[in-house]
């Protein structure tokens, strides 16, 4: 066996080839430091194995490989229908290999199995790489007709090499978010997978070469923020910069990226509101909310983790919001089939979570539910206690910061204008959700609401078909869609004279 793959038993039994080297020209390779990066389970804060970490100048050599692969024949001139090709066969790869895929992700990541498998891999990754796969041949430009003594007409043309920053929530899921768009439109990729979670794009890294793209179109590098991170938005020969995490961070690679201007797409964090009026369909909100902030382990950038409930149904909403955490979130090992909610991605997002509690605690909320570690996994493991806490006033810290955790605050509202105001009085504008049954109130709220997204009568009910991104300091630019095309091409006019003498 080579030395850049280990042999793994995961927890469920299934024995896999884990490479653990960066993947640069349809190959794996060791970094030039020789530095690695330990995954952690987060079930029982074990180790899995340890993988080699790029810095600078394995970045470096990746944008060298990605640059050259975009000039290449091979890449620049193929057909695009051949191109959509390599991406169906990509998606199928990913079916294939759906259930080591999703191992590996509930492992490294904590989520549980069945929505690894079932939302993640095979619908959110694959699908996403089929719908876009479809666009390849049909991305092209117009005519447009300024008279007869011109012939007038755009090309829709790739960036070129594109620097792609993917979160550890979901990994792979964001992964193919980024690589569809930017493949279907002839794009060559460097991607940095997150430090906390790197283990399952390596795997599907060996998919890459298996379905025939030609060698630097896709580079795939594990590696720290602060190195290869910042190498890869600082980057000169990178033309576009997509980044998926934290404000903080996406304002950091605002910076970096400004140095030559490079293209930018940042889907950063949230505060989400969602909004109950005494109209709603009580069962239905409560269900949808719970879904809204508590899967995913809370860990998901559009959680509707802010809840107004009108006064009239605000206590009934909370008891039976209360029961439906008790009947639905069992917490435990996310290989299990009953497992609803697994341990926070690391100690650090653990320890984050337990502080915001205390935070909330001392400010004067109510803690309804929960509020403590988990330990009835082994005694082991970065669970938390789905937590629910109410009196909470608007100035308070878990009001107003992203907590990414199973954590939600619900409070009480009198009128539609008061539940405006508040739910728009955040920095962040990413996901928003209303529930009435009043359809005429439903779409003058969501008007009225300051985000990217509205769901009305749902939470967290996204489709790689529609597009995805937020307003304010939740982002800059549209994922997912047709309009997520339109972050990877550039529109050349070429202005052809047909009979202007001068």
């Amino acid at each position: 066996m080579s030395d850049l793959e280990v042999e793994l038993t995961a927890p469920n039994g299934r024995k896999y080839k884990q490479p653990i080297g960066i993947f640069i020209n349809n190959e794996f390779v060791k970094s030039k430091s020789g530095e690695k990066i330990t995954s952690i389970n987060p079930t029982d804060e074990t180790e899995i194995t340890s993988v080699y970490a790029a810095t600078a100048e394995d970045v470096d050599i990746a944008v060298k490989a990605a640059r050259k692969a975009f000039k290449d024949p091979s890449w620049r001139d193929i057909d695009p229908t051949e191109r959509g090709g390599m991406m169906l066969k990509l998606a199928s790869l990913v079916e294939e290999h759906a259930e080591t895929l999703a191992t590996i992700e509930t492992w490294d990541n904590g989520k549980p199995y069945s929505v690894a498998l079932n939302d993640d891999v095979l619908h959110e990754v694959a699908g996403c790489l089929r719908y876009y796969a479809g666009y390849a041949d049909k991305i092209h430009g117009q005519v447009i007709d300024t008279g007869a003594a011109k012939l007038a007409y755009t090309i829709r043309e790739p960036l070129g090499v594109c620097g792609q920053i993917i979160p550890w929530n979901y990994p792979l899921g964001m992964a193919a978010w980024k690589l569809g768009p930017a493949l279907a439109c002839g794009n060559t990729i460097v991607m940095k997978a997150a430090e906390q979670t790197p283990l399952s794009i390596l795997y599907f890294a060996t998919l890459i070469k298996q379905a025939g793209f030609p060698p630097g179109v896709v580079n795939i590098l594990n590696g720290y923020g602060k190195d290869a991170g910042a190498a890869i938005a600082s980057h000169l020969d990178i033309d576009k910069i997509a980044f998926t995490g934290s404000t903080a961070t996406g304002r950091q690679i605002m910076k970096m990226a400004s140095v030559n201007m490079k293209n930018i797409t940042l889907e950063t964090g949230g505060k989400s509101p969602l909004i109950v009026f005494d109209d709603a369909d009580l069962d239905q909100a409560v269900k949808w909310s719970h879904v809204g902030i508590m899967s995913n382990q809370g860990q998901i950038c559009t959680a509707t983790s802010r809840v107004f409930v009108q006064e009239g149904i605000y206590d009934k909403f909370v008891e039976q919001f209360k029961e439906r955490v008790k009947e639905t979130s069992k917490v435990g090992d996310p290989f299990k089939e009953d497992t609803f909610q697994g341990p926070q991605v690391t100690k650090a997002q653990y320890e984050r979570v337990l502080g915001y509690i205390e935070s909330g605690k001392s400010e004067g909320a109510t803690l309804a539910v929960g509020g403590e570690a988990h330990k009835d996994v082994n005694g082991k493991g970065f669970f938390i206690n789905p937590t629910v806490f109410t009196n909470v006033k608007d100035n308070m810290k878990i009001f107003r910061e992203e907590i990414f955790g199973p954590f939600v605050i619900i409070t009480s509202f009198k009128t539609e204008e008061e539940a405006i105001e508040r739910a728009n009085d955040t920095t962040y504008g990413l996901g928003s959700a209303v529930f009435t049954q009043d359809i005429a109130k439903a779409h003058r709220v969501a008007r009225y609401i300051e985000a990217g997204m509205v769901w009305i009568n749902s939470s967290n009910d996204s489709d790689y078909k529609v597009p995805f991104g937020g307003v304010k300091q939740s982002g800059i630019g549209r994922e997912l869609g047709e309009a997520g095309l339109a972050a990877y091409t550039n529109a050349k006019s070429v202005h052809v004279n047909l009979g202007t003498k001068l």
